[in-house]
């Protein structure tokens, strides 16, 4: 059992002993923390935050003692209730709220949760908010407001239905072509908030559905990371009624993955290429994606003749990046989509419908259009440090190295090293919340990327044993 507070928010397991666990103490002084901060920020004499979340087990207590702290530090609250976390996003800017607090521990097991902070814009804190909010987390000298002055709730049901007509109105959602290509999808939504906001999606644009899962109990019925081990029975479902293709999406619906009709994995990397290709085919523009996504994205980039560019890991690094080069496509490899017109925010609903663009006017089998990408493959390892050993001095000593070798260094985090001439790179990368580092690689085979990896696996084991 753990706790885990970080820049980006806090998570932990439910249950336990106080600052070790995700308990109603550490909900409630790191709510505190982010109201304070709210006020500070603002310094508006009224605020308001939006609350949504995903519908694992815990989420009903959690958003209780969220909700209660927030009217006692004299904030509105704006309850969405069981919501994507795209919704809760567009949520914070429809309703002009000062800032938003997503529930969910995305694609961790049941026993976790976790608070997700939102500014006015509906994205994700940056560092040095999330370290002040840390700070404040701290303070025992907190003043609630007092009876004239505590905040009120009110509750608004189904708000995905606001963001799937947003959606349907994007200009790149080709939905005629969508429904006259009379696509059968089935749709893997682990019993959280996809299966109430991504069926609806989809009987919009004209598709036939059928439903895995969609039933938002909490009670994941096997681990709610979409990765291709845990979609066995999706790929089977697929292949048993003909479907066109299957999607599954983590349980806040950030991350979409893709099975084709064979059964066969379209790929998670490989969902932001895809949507990518598309958008880039209709409309010019940079591209983003984190240092530790696929290479493909940077040679799809190519061929449309605009620029990518290479973010440091976490969604709000990508999103700054994509402000920074005006691009208008972007996310992670981790098959996040984030597409401005709409939000900037990883969102799978607008994925599920620009990837149906996509596939509709190609007039093609779904393993047909994966094989017109890019083939690359990706090892991800990591190394366990033990205590006393700094993983900064590592990272440095690795990139010493690598000014003898012939190889584009990039420090931005971590140490990525690309090997051009190969078509294949290795990242390296501190945890923020373990002592480990991250090892990603990624060539032109599985067993090139492996042998990349072990290499530099090696290379840090030998200088961590110093």
């Amino acid at each position: 059992m753990s706790l885990i507070k970080s820049i980006s928010g806090i998570r932990g397991t439910i249950g336990g002993v106080q600052g070790m666990n995700l308990t109603p103490i550490d909900i409630v002084k790191f709510a505190t923390a982010y109201s304070t901060f709210i006020k500070n920020s603002t310094q508006k004499k009224k605020n308001s935050v939006v609350l949504g979340r995903d519908a694992r087990l815990s989420g009903d207590m959690v958003d209780r003692l969220i909700s209660a702290t927030l009217i006692a530090s004299g904030i509105d609250v704006i309850n969405i209730g069981l919501a994507t976390t795209p919704t809760t996003e567009m949520a914070v800017e429809f309703e002009k709220a000062d800032g938003g607090i997503i529930i969910t521990a995305s694609h961790n097991p049941k026993q976790w949760n976790a608070l997700k902070l939102l500014n006015s814009k509906g994205e994700f804190l940056n560092a040095a908010e999330g370290k002040e909010i840390l700070d404040l987390s701290e303070d025992i000298n907190v003043e609630y407001a007092e009876i004239e002055d505590i905040g009120t709730e009110i509750k608004i049901d189904n708000y995905h239905l606001k963001h799937i007509e947003k959606i349907l109105e994007l200009e790149l959602v080709d939905v005629e072509a969508i429904k006259k290509a009379n696509f059968k999808v089935v749709i893997d939504a682990v019993n959280s908030v996809g299966g109430i906001a991504i069926p609806p999606l989809l009987r919009d644009l004209g598709v036939e559905v059928i439903e895995l899962y969609t039933e938002p109990t909490g009670h994941f019925p096997h681990n709610p990371e979409p990765l291709p081990e845990h979609l066995t029975e999706l790929s089977a479902t697929v292949i048993k009624n003909n479907a066109h293709l299957g999607f599954v999406v983590d349980p806040d619906v950030d991350r979409l993955a893709i099975v084709n009709e064979d059964g066969s994995m379209f790929g998670e990397e490989y969902t932001l290429v895809a949507v990518a290709d598309y958008i880039l085919s209709r409309k010019k523009g940079n591209t983003v994606s984190n240092l530790s996504s696929t290479r493909a994205l940077l040679e799809v980039s190519e061929m449309h003749g605009v620029d990518y560019s290479a973010a440091a890991v976490g969604e709000v690094n990508v999103v700054a990046k994509m402000y920074e080069t005006n691009a208008i496509i972007g996310g992670e490899g981790n098959g996040g989509i984030i597409y401005p017109a709409l939000h900037s925010g990883r969102d799978s609903l607008v994925g599920i419908a620009l990837f149906l663009s996509h596939l509709a006017n190609k007039k093609m089998k779904c393993s047909v259009l994966r094989n017109e990408y890019p083939a690359f493959f990706m090892s991800k390892n990591k190394v366990q440090l033990v205590e006393g050993i700094n993983p900064d001095t590592i990272l440095a000593k690795l990139e010493t190295e690598a000014k003898n070798m012939n190889v584009r260094i990039t420090t931005i985090d971590g140490v990525k090293l690309d090997f051009d001439d190969k078509k294949e790179w290795v990242h390296m990368r501190k945890s923020n919340t373990e002592p480990i580092i991250r090892i990603y690689s990624e060539s032109t085979s599985q067993e090139n990327a492996d042998n990349l990896a072990k290499k530099f696996v090696k290379k840090i084991q030998k200088m961590a044993a110093k």
